[in-house]
């Protein structure tokens, strides 16, 4: 199996939504095809992967930097010896090639598209699902039973009100999610408190409730709402404040009794490490939010999995970042706690595909080869444009 040709397409997010920091009407997404000299059903196979939602497409980086070296580089430099398959660690070094250490920014999520982009292929060539893909390489077997998921929403809308939250909220409840997470920090404290009570209410406790502050908060905030919000018993507290501010969060848990999530911004197992070692984690509540396709793709995902181990922290308390396809065969492949899901925002991405099915609070990836990101609806058409452009 070799590399023949690597292509990228901006993709736009549907929907004009916003959480405390950013409005995502202007987004967009690397849809990323690595096509390889394989042929399945008349057709060379290929690997599809996104750099998951929120970060915004890096064609650049992929265009002038990553995809030049890969279709440079010795081909059998790509391959596992042991399988003459693409190693997707031996790809993600390659794309990495002469980049300095630190800064882990856009170019951690263009290199995840890739790196993810092969494991799709390696799943596509044994003809199985990716999850169980994921799962045979680092020893596990997949969660047969499904993945414990939660409805992420409760964005900030032009013409908000806690009654059109109510309403979309027993949405999700009627559609059978158990827990919902909600966003915080749009507005003063007393106006997102009355939000989250009323999640509260339709919810029937705390207990189904998530509030999440993308980092908006200085101390003194992140602190208030603390206060403010350790009575309601919440699922957790979320990204209070600056995702590299180890000491204010180790002061968040030493303040707030309740879990305190976070990750979805540390793009290297190094920032993991430092967030075990100086930000006050607390191996019994809290939860890891970590995605593969902001943070350099699987392989460097499995490394942050590993320092949480290493540090007591079972991986039961990581909930992948990114309410998509993707993350949800990574949390089954690799026994995770959980996973989001974005039914109905930030399309084409968002939520799952129809043969995905939600019962009992669990989600059940669907069967067909890789990802199944053909079998969303919406990304279908991009992903046949994407695969057009490759055909010339």
């Amino acid at each position: 199996m070799r590399i023949i040709d690597v292509r990228e397409v901006a993709v736009p997010l549907h929907g004009d939504i916003g959480n405390s920091v950013v409005n995502f009407a202007e987004h967009t997404v690397s849809l990323v095809a690595v096509r390889t000299d394989v042929r399945r059903n008349g057709r060379p196979l290929t690997g599809i992967a996104f750099n998951s939602i929120g970060r915004h497409a890096q064609g650049g980086i992929l265009r002038d930097r990553m995809i030049p070296r890969l279709l440079a580089a010795d081909p059998d430099a790509l391959l596992d010896p042991a399988t003459g398959l693409l190693s997707p660690a031996r790809v993600l070094d390659c794309a990495m090639r002469n980049e300095k250490p630190g800064g882990h920014g856009d170019r951690a999520a263009a290199a995840g598209a890739v790196e993810l982009a092969v494991w799709d292929a390696l799943a596509k060539h044994h003809d199985e699902p990716a999850h169980a893909t994921i799962a045979r390489a680092f020893g596990r077997r997949p969660l047969s039973t499904g993945v414990p998921v939660y409805a992420a929403g409760g964005y900030y809308h032009r013409d908000d009100s806690l009654d059109r939250l109510r309403d979309e909220l027993t949405g999700y409840v009627d559609q059978g999610y158990p827990t919902v997470k909600i966003k915080i920090g749009g507005l003063p404290l007393p106006g997102d408190l009355a939000r989250v009570e009323a999640a509260v209410e339709v919810m029937g406790g705390g207990d189904g409730v998530a509030v999440d502050a993308n980092g908006r908060f200085d101390r003194d905030r992140a602190l208030a709402y603390a206060a403010a919000l350790s009575g309601l018993g919440l699922r957790w507290y979320e990204e209070a404040a600056d995702p590299l501010d180890f000491a204010l969060h180790r002061e968040l848990t030493e303040a707030y009794p309740g879990a305190v999530a976070t990750g979805e911004n540390l793009f290297s197992v190094q920032d993991v490490r430092n967030l075990l070692a100086y930000g006050g984690v607390r191996p019994d509540r809290d939860i890891f939010q970590m995605d593969a396709g902001l943070s350099y793709g699987l392989t460097e995902y499995v490394r942050m999995i590993e320092a949480m181990e290493s540090r007591g922290v079972d991986r039961a308390q990581a909930f992948p970042h990114g309410g998509h396809l993707i993350n949800l065969h990574v949390a089954a492949g690799l026994g995770l706690g959980g996973c989001e899901a974005y039914p109905g925002v930030f399309e084409p991405f968002g939520g799952y595909s129809p043969d995905c099915r939600l019962s009992g609070g669990l989600v059940h990836p669907g069967q067909a080869p890789g990802f199944g990101l053909e079998a969303k609806p919406g990304l279908d058409g991009e992903i046949a444009g994407l695969l057009k452009e490759l055909d010339g």
